[in-house]
């Protein structure tokens, strides 16, 4: 389904939408996307945020790791390959080695955090503060270790004019990054190691969704089904908004 302009209703709309979404992305994940041994849980809270969806591991880290795909309920997820999507763009092995070391407390039942999903609403950029604190929690998750996506669905503002992911970039790598010319919307995945690599897609109001890889840990993703997980969050909005969202002929 090509993805909507969300600007034309007002934030409530999209957070009601962005709720339902956080929840189909989260039941995708765990029918068979994700390994035996990670889950998916929305609207958690780690390391004193709040993400929209994350992802944890909940057994071994000392599982297979082989090509092979792995399967459930007739779904099969691709943990367990390296990308093919080439990095947009890596940070610089030293910057990254100069950054805050931090000592982070975990519970012995062994549920790391491992990835977060991060849904952007307009709140999150409707002020100098909101972006402030969408971007140190971007920044403060890949220093310890947690690979990011964030989906952001609204066109650049005053406080982001290249884009969110410029924002981030900027703060995790020092490094400064212009988006191509007529696609606003953004979908940014980090996969953190030694080095931050990003993998980014923009697309267009009336474009399909693409699916993002979202790493568990360094070199191994699985993939996220944006478009199909957008397609069953829309479907179950009221008709009334969904009319003033799908385009006229």
């Amino acid at each position: 389904m090509p993805v909507h302009d969300w600007t034309r209703v007002e934030a409530g709309i999209f957070h009601a939408f962005h709720q339902n979404w956080i929840v189909v992305l989260s039941a995708a994940l765990n029918e068979g996307i994700l390994p035996e041994d990670y889950y998916a849980l929305p609207e958690q809270y780690a390391a004193g945020f709040g993400p929209d969806v994350l992802t944890l591991q909940g057994g071994s880290d000392d599982a297979d790791d082989s090509a092979t795909p792995v399967s459930s309920n007739g779904n099969t997820g691709l943990l367990i390959a390296a990308p093919t999507l080439a990095p947009t763009a890596e940070t610089d092995l030293e910057f990254y080695r100069r950054k805050q070391t931090q000592l982070v407390v975990r519970h012995v039942s062994g549920d790391r955090v491992t990835a977060v999903i991060e849904i952007v609403s307009p709140g999150n950029k409707s002020t100098t503060n909101g972006l402030r604190s969408l971007v140190q929690k971007a920044a403060e998750f890949l220093n310890q270790g947690v690979h990011l996506l964030i989906i952001d669905l609204f066109p650049p503002g005053p406080r982001d004019p290249h884009g969110l992911h410029a924002v981030i970039w900027d703060d995790v790598a020092g490094q400064v990054y212009n988006p191509p010319a007529g696609k606003p919307l953004t979908l940014a995945s980090y996969e953190t190691d030694l080095a931050v690599r990003a993998y980014v897609r923009h697309v267009a109001v009336g474009e399909l969704l693409p699916d993002m890889p979202l790493f568990l840990k360094p070199n191994r993703y699985v993939s996220t089904p944006l478009d199909a997980a957008y397609q069953t969050a829309f479907a179950a909005m009221p008709r009334r908004w969904r009319r003033v969202l799908e385009p006229t002929t």
